[in-house]
């Protein structure tokens, strides 16, 4: 079986694809601490000055993988772990801006969806395909913020913006994600990946120490809260959120396609 994560070095530019295109990219385990070991291993690497993080196919990430048999996100299942500590996608913020002090570019080529957007809104600065769809997605599904949105939302658009993107499920695209403070610039589809890669370039101009020191202090300045303790709020929630009834009532009516009936319980 492919690896579900594809490193490439230009220069000193690396590039971590997701690479589950038949699945939109949707998160698995292995995908997930994939792209965490991936950034990890950028972040050691002296000859590495810039990553990017993009999406195979016309996807980004779809968020978690909630196929029938592969849905992660069980109250009642082993695999309740993943919500039981910062062990699972909460790791991308805590990689990306806490452990990877080089300045990490999201290359958003398509549909970024709950716990893809998160990692997305973890990236340092995005570009995003004019084509490209976000959206939270977690009213739909009964659970509650988590991979930090709860932290990037609010510091990228502020915190009516967030709670309205968040609690309307609401989706943007491409010029519209400019304009909620998204992404720093959209591109046309068909140009994407040359404008990424040129991107990426470009910032390789610059000393590798002062974009290490400028990001730093960028990530120093914004951490008014324990980043670490706000994951931990994030995962105690939808672990809340994901064992109610609702929660299980959403998710249900998500696979079969109708609109769920909620109790409020």
């Amino acid at each position: 079986m492919p690896a579900p994560v594809k490193i490439s070095d230009v220069g000193h530019v690396r590039t971590i694809t997701l690479d589950r295109a038949d699945k939109k990219n949707a998160l698995s385990q292995e995908l997930a601490w994939g792209v965490v070991a991936a950034v990890d291993a950028a972040a050691l690497d002296d000859n590495v000055w810039v990553v990017a993080i993009t999406g195979s196919g016309d996807a980004f990430c779809a968020g978690l993988d909630l196929s029938p048999g592969a849905e992660p996100y069980s109250p009642h299942s082993p695999q309740t772990a993943q919500l039981d500590d910062i062990g699972w996608v909460g790791q991308f913020l805590l990689a990306i801006r806490r452990r990877c002090d080089k300045p990490v570019v999201g290359g958003i080529n398509g549909v970024a969806v709950g716990a893809g957007l998160g990692l997305a809104m973890a990236t340092d600065v995005r570009l995003i395909a004019s084509s490209a769809r976000l959206m939270a997605g977690y009213t739909r599904i009964g659970g509650s913020p988590d991979a930090g949105l709860t932290v990037t939302l609010p510091q990228a658009m502020g915190y009516e913006k967030a709670m309205r993107f968040m609690m309307e499920n609401r989706t943007v695209t491409g010029e519209e994600a400019l304009a909620w403070g998204m992404a720093g610039e959209a591109v046309d589809d068909a140009s994407f990946a040359g404008r990424l890669a040129a991107y990426c370039q470009e910032l390789c101009a610059w000393s590798p120490i002062t974009l290490r020191l400028l990001k730093r202090g960028m990530v120093k300045s914004s951490e008014s809260t324990d980043m670490e303790q706000q994951l931990r709020y994030e995962v105690s929630n939808i672990r809340r959120a994901f064992g109610s009834e609702d929660g299980q009532e959403a998710r249900r009516a998500f696979l079969e396609k109708r609109k769920p009936v909620f109790q409020g319980r």
